[in-house]
């Protein structure tokens, strides 16, 4: 049974498969403008999602199966659109816990993009 998060993840997986399937590698990496939208319209407000299911007051939301690898599918599509901005084909497969953890630690969702996949490398 769908969990009363459904729709968003179902809105937010729709917008990366529609960002990935008309993405256009930038000519110039990098582009970082694209990679802050894709972080700021995706990216956060997945991880957004996740969040307000396991933290949103009462008790975790408990996700089906396939609304969680939706979910987690998400996470990573929006992350490798982030790394593409970059010139970096990324294959993400990080978990949408980690990406949560990582935004309650930093309170930056730029800085969780930067530490899961080291786009672009710290010096």
């Amino acid at each position: 049974m769908p969990s009363q998060f459904a729709a968003r993840i179902d809105e937010l997986a729709t917008a990366a498969s529609e960002a990935a399937a008309e993405f256009e590698p930038p000519a110039d990496p990098p582009d970082e403008e694209r990679a802050m939208e894709f972080l700021r319209e995706g990216l956060g407000p997945t991880i957004v999602v996740y969040l307000d299911a396991r933290t949103g007051g009462g008790s975790p939301v408990e996700f089906g199966t396939e609304e969680f690898r939706r979910l987690e599918r998400t996470t990573n599509t929006w992350l490798d659109l982030y790394a593409a901005c970059y010139g970096v084909d990324l294959d993400a497969e990080f978990t949408v816990r980690k990406a949560a953890e990582l935004l309650m630690e930093t309170h930056n969702v730029k800085d969780v993009a930067q530490l899961l996949t080291d786009v672009p490398a710290r010096h």
